[in-house]
């Protein structure tokens, strides 16, 4: 089963795969929103996000979660983001708490893979706290 994990941030969306809980290392790392407020880069993110979906198969997807009020409080474009990624029709979307993921990573040992790249880390916690 491929599952991926996201980590949104302000206007990109970073990537992780899993095949059979073993760490993908894609060419596509992040897919980026150019510009919220254009129509034609609301729907090329769309377009690449649903390519990158049928072309590595994915079969579920978990979004590590943001607060909505407060000091820690996600961008405007990170819930814009995230409502089209959950409108996507060929997979379920779930969301994973920072409280889980943060639970996870103290009970577990963490190793990350040597292909992973930094920025990748938020999101690859996510998918290992969904399983």
């Amino acid at each position: 089963m491929n599952i991926c994990g996201i980590e949104l941030k302000s206007n990109y969306a970073v990537l992780v795969v899993l095949k059979d809980k073993e760490f993908i290392n894609l060419k596509i790392k992040k897919i980026v929103l150019e510009d919220d407020e254009k129509q034609d880069s609301i729907r090329t993110f769309c377009n690449e996000f649903l390519l990158f979906l049928e072309k590595n198969e994915i079969e579920k997807i978990y979004i590590k979660k943001r607060a909505k009020k407060g000091t820690f409080a996600g961008g405007a474009n990170t819930f814009k983001i995230e409502a089209l990624i959950q409108l996507n029709p060929i997979c379920e979307v779930n969301l994973i708490s920072a409280q889980t993921i943060s639970s996870f990573e103290k009970k577990n040992t963490v190793t990350f893979p040597e292909n992973l790249k930094k920025y990748q880390e938020q999101a690859y916690l996510t998918l290992l706290s969904s399983l």
